[in-house]
């Protein structure tokens, strides 16, 4: 509905005593249905944009306020004067004798409080018409705009349906109705051919306040567009009989859902599954054919990586929670299954449990530990001067490093069999001096790297950590704050179908990924800040 014909037109009533005044509210209320706003702002408008064009028959430098009477939409137009002893500008200004003859209810007022002058009614010109049509339709087109942004905001994390109305450069325009909504092109699952006029469902994963209105941002590659489908084909997740843990999709290709039911009575696979794979089915059918692996969840991450490396069979898992990192171990026959192809399988678990998850053989788990076990044996011999007998006892009775021998005491050492009590003392006393030699080392290391003072004091880095920075040429905070999490935690690629391991500048000091990517932010809070 426009404004034109109803309050600018040449015989139509803004200001005109021939015209009904109660047009004007009729008018407010009729806009105010067709775009679902409140009628208070639409009158509120109008009378800003009165006052607007007032201001080209009264005067720019007027303070005008128009009142539209709420019942019989009577308006009155005020210039705002403030009470002076010594005016100065007529136009803003009164004295408190002048303003008391205005109205005597300002008897009570002093200087410096606000007084309203009536002013006389008039007929618009096409300039002043022209200048309060603009003011209202821009007010309303504002308002519109903030009750769609509210509308919208509330169906965000949900999943919203419409009509493709075009295609813009590989991205999808969907009309929801009363605004229009994008699926970005890396947001579309692979393949898929959609056209206009196709009516799609899509994840809401954003809501935005822009200059032309909100932005709505869809998503069918999202992995809680999968979780979302869920919610409306099994009834127990919706009812929350079954909790959906986590997710995680090759978009087009393969997905995994991880389930476990409160309700300790029922099977979650088998809901989500349901009679014949029905429930399953309709989920794949909307994700175009990917293929759907449901995990039941456990809280023992080693039951959980062998349910999610499903059909590879697990003989043993090596769980570190404190680098979230596990090991499984399992046959040669069953390696590949557990890679999955390119990759896909254990790269997908992965993101399903949050876990780093190095697959090996019995064979190289067992290299492993004796390539662990030799090395921290020689560390001990060597830096501390032990023979190679004893080096190898302290390993074998779970002692790792120098650090971990300093902050012992010696009635530890000497549970170990063959340890006495000056031995003890010791290896107390050696490992805690090798240490403030290590330190002195390390600075005097940092310095001739060259490394800038702002990366140096980086909360959360340590001296070992800047030296083996500084050693990879990263010596500033720029060149910190460029790194990925991965680059410094280490991590496996997938190199012309092979599984690479990929060493992280950090990965020897047990940096977990959530630490990691602290870190960076840190560094990046700190160069933005300045």
């Amino acid at each position: 509905m426009g404004f034109g014909p109803f309050f600018f037109g040449r015989n139509k009533y803004m200001l005109n005593k021939r015209a009904d005044k109660l047009e004007l509210l009729r008018i407010a209320e009729a806009v105010a249905l067709e775009k679902s706003i409140d009628k208070e702002l639409i009158i509120t408008s109008m009378e800003t944009g009165i006052a607007k064009a007032a201001k080209s028959k009264f005067g720019q430098e007027n303070e005008i306020k128009v009142l539209i009477n709420r019942e019989n939409g009577d308006i009155e137009l005020f210039r705002k004067l403030i009470i002076s002893e010594n005016p100065e500008n007529a136009n803003t200004e009164i004295k408190l004798e002048d303003a008391i003859s205005l109205n005597e209810y300002n008897k009570d007022k002093k200087i410096g409080d606000e007084v309203l002058e009536p002013l006389p009614s008039f007929d618009f010109g096409r300039i002043a018409a022209q200048t309060a049509k603009q003011v209202i339709s821009t007010n309303v087109r504002e308002a519109e705009r903030e009750r769609q942004y509210n509308d919208f905001i509330e169906k965000k994390d949900t999943i919203l349906s419409g009509i493709v109305k075009r295609l813009e450069f590989g991205n999808v325009i969907v009309d929801l109705g009363r605004t229009e909504s994008i699926i970005q092109k890396n947001e579309m699952i692979p393949r898929e051919n959609i056209k206009a006029g196709d009516r799609v469902k899509a994840y809401c994963y954003d809501v935005r306040r822009e200059t032309r209105g909100q932005q709505i941002f869809l998503s069918r590659a999202h992995p809680k567009f999968m979780e979302k489908l869920f919610v409306q084909e099994v009834p127990e997740i919706y009812d929350g009989l079954i909790e959906i843990k986590s997710s995680s999709r090759d978009p087009g290709s393969r997905a995994k859902i991880c389930v476990q039911a409160v309700d300790t009575s029922l099977d979650p696979v088998g809901a989500c599954v349901g009679m014949r794979g029905s429930r399953v089915q309709a989920v794949v059918n909307e994700l175009q054919g990917e293929k759907i692996d449901i995990v039941n969840w456990s809280e023992d991450p080693a039951i959980l990586v062998s349910n999610a490396l499903s059909p590879a069979e697990v003989q043993r898992v090596n769980v570190d929670l404190d680098r979230k990192k596990l090991d499984v171990i399992l046959t040669e026959e069953n390696l590949s299954k557990a890679i999955g192809r390119r990759g896909q399988n254990v790269r997908l678990a992965t993101k399903l449990l949050n876990y780093e998850i190095n697959i090996m053989t019995d064979q190289e788990d067992s290299e492993r530990r004796q390539q662990e076990f030799k090395e921290k044996t020689e560390n001990f011999v060597k830096n501390l001067e032990l023979d190679e007998t004893l080096g190898q006892l302290l390993v074998a009775e779970g002692f790792s490093t120098i650090d971990d021998i300093k902050d012992s005491n010696k009635e530890d050492l000497m549970k170990i069999e063959g340890i006495e009590e000056d031995t003890a003392k010791a290896l107390i006393e050696r490992a805690k001096e090798f240490y403030e030699k290590d330190q002195e080392d390390i600075s005097q290391r940092i310095k001739d790297l060259g490394l800038e003072e702002t990366l140096i004091s980086l909360n959360g880095l340590t001296p070992g950590m800047l030296v083996t920075l500084g050693e990879q040429k990263i010596l500033t905070l720029e060149d910190f704050a460029d790194l990925a999490s991965d680059e410094l935690t280490g991590g496996y690629d997938v190199v012309k179908g092979e599984r690479v391991k990929i060493q992280g500048y950090l990965e020897d000091f047990a940096l977990s990924k959530e630490e990691a990517d602290e870190l960076i932010m840190s560094a990046r809070n700190i160069i933005y800040k300045d």
